[in-house]
């Protein structure tokens, strides 16, 4: 089917004019990674089922999907998402060539509109930092600090700087007071480069925190690049506040909350907006997940408040969209409305009294499962496993498993023993690889993804009997079964995701933090040459 075409210029106005409107990236994120749109959210053809009904919730939401102008993607992302019941659905017309070369201006790397954001609040108001060399001679001498990480639990756990508590960033305002009791006890904040480490600082400052606060220049990146050691395996994590501290965080966060114009509302307003067709209203818990999974009202979605303002196209992809926060106490909730307000979000507000309001039968607990995938023809753990040990050693063997998850997980998590790699939008790349089967095997992290991949390995093997693996490769793994190391089978470029900098080996891993730290510092340059990018102003 013919698509709706929009231009450039067209476009540059639907961002523009206050309405809501979501535009997607149809490439893998990899590719997307190179060149973008700055308000372009990641939705890779190869996961759409999975991620679109999410950040982009109300299916009349005018949506603009958008490739590189050269192959089909948006095209065909553009028709899936029609048949899974969008209306107002448009390709861009030409892709990011044709936005360049009507003046736009492109970005590269993930998360950007939060990361450019980061640099823009420590130009904006001077945020104040420590080089790591300085904080080394600190930490060797025994000054009275804190070193506050500012990411979630399993990034601290990877790396971190010696001496550091694990504090994600809206936990900072609610849980700094169980941690720092000495008005002279200097606050460090830090994250792996730079974003969290400035708004986890930033945030502080602006709570008042009497104590000298500062973040680490760039990071553990910029800490391991000046020659010093992490630590691994450390989970070591800020308790939970007291009544005092408590207290103190809800005075700091009120007091922020109205300086930055943070408006509450009650369930009986929630509920009007949930019952607006005309609008989104995105409901999300910014508490930690195991808060979330303890109990959370019905229809919310966990969204870490440091995570949420890190991450903010990770979470919510319709511009101009009602954003609802949720927590306990509204500390977390106000300091991260305080900071999506900051990056555009207009109509980014708190639930007055959060989970402890009037939750009635709404409060509900466990983690939220991802979208379903409906039915699929399957083929159970032990069938593959039996199969695979008869077919060993076969120079062509009749069945042939193909993992359609990522390529980092492929690659550093292992694959089942003689399983090619490949991208579920490339099948014909896979097919000219891979060759005439008569069973073909999907496989994927838990196996969703497979399921999804399957009419489109059929459409490319019309005459193979294709399956996916019940339980995935995690069920694989957890049945005890062997997993092969390395990158062994790949039918395909592996550009569907961004490899962070610590994602690649250890010879050029020093090189990716260097080009990445550089990269995030001139993202502020590009605002400037951006008209459809603009924060607001605050006293």
């Amino acid at each position: 089917m013919a698509m709706r075409q929009v231009s450039a210029a067209e476009l540059t106005e639907m961002l523009m004019d206050g309405d809501e409107v979501a535009v997607l990236d149809a490439r893998e994120q990899g590719v997307y990674f190179t060149s973008h749109l700055f308000h372009a959210a990641s939705v890779p053809l190869s996961q759409l089922e999975i991620y679109l009904a999410t950040l982009v919730p109300r299916t009349d939401t005018r949506v603009v999907w958008c490739d590189d102008g050269i192959g089909d993607l948006a095209e065909r992302a553009a028709e899936r998402a029609v048949a899974l019941g969008w209306t107002e659905v448009a390709v861009l017309s030409g892709g990011t060539a044709a936005w360049a070369e009507a003046g736009g201006e492109l970005y590269s790397g993930v998360n950007v509109p939060s990361k450019a954001f980061g640099e823009y609040v420590e130009h904006t108001y001077g945020t104040p930092r420590i080089p790591a060399a300085e904080l080394k001679a600190l930490i060797d001498g025994g000054a009275n600090l804190v070193v506050l990480d500012s990411r979630p639990l399993e990034e601290f756990r990877n790396m971190s700087i010696p001496t550091g508590t694990d504090c994600p960033g809206a936990e900072l305002v609610h849980r700094v007071k169980e941690m720092v009791t000495d008005p002279e006890t200097l606050v460090v904040v830090n994250c792996a480069g730079r974003t969290r480490s400035i708004i986890g600082c930033q945030s502080l400052v602006n709570a008042g925190l009497e104590n000298r606060v500062v973040a680490l220049e760039n990071g553990t990146m910029g800490w391991e690049l000046a020659g010093f050691d992490v630590d691994r395996g450390r989970e070591v994590h800020a308790p939970e506040p007291s009544e005092e501290s408590r207290r103190w965080a809800e005075e700091a966060a009120s007091r922020v909350g109205a300086r930055f114009g943070v408006e509450t509302i009650d369930r009986a307003q929630l509920a009007r907006w949930q019952d607006d067709p005309s609008r989104t209203t995105y409901l999300l818990d910014v508490r930690t997940p195991a808060e979330f999974e303890a109990g959370h009202l019905a229809g919310s979605r966990n969204a870490p408040g440091g995570q949420l303002v890190q991450a903010t196209d990770e979470y919510v992809a319709t511009r101009h969209a009602r954003i609802v926060l949720v927590d306990d106490n509204g500390v977390r909730a106000t300091m991260t409305a305080s900071w999506l307000r900051q990056l555009g979000w207009n109509d980014a507000v708190v639930l007055a009294d959060g989970v402890h309001g009037e939750a009635g039968p709404g409060l509900e607990v466990g983690a939220v499962p991802r979208s379903s995938v409906g039915p699929a023809p399957t083929i159970r753990l032990s069938e593959l496993a039996e199969t695979l040990s008869q077919i060993a050693g076969q120079e062509r063997p009749d069945t042939v498993v193909l993992d359609v998850g990522t390529s980092l997980k492929y690659r550093k998590k292992g694959h089942i023993p003689g399983s090619y790699w490949g991208v579920r939008s490339r099948m014909d790349e896979a097919r000219a690889v891979i060759g005439e089967v008569s069973r073909l095997v999907l496989t994927s992290s838990d196996g969703q993804l497979a399921k999804l991949a399957i009419a489109d390995a059929r459409q490319a093997w019309p005459d193979a009997d294709v399956v996916a693996l019940l339980g995935g490769n995690k069920g694989w793994r957890h049945a005890g079964h062997e997993m092969e190391p390395g990158f062994t089978r790949p039918t395909t470029e592996a550009n569907d995701v961004w490899y962070k900098p610590y994602d690649h080996d250890d010879d050029v891993a020093e090189q990716h933090m260097q080009d990445y730290l550089t990269w995030e510092i001139a993202l502020v340059e590009q605002l400037e040459r951006d008209p459809t990018v603009s924060f607001p102003v605050f006293a």
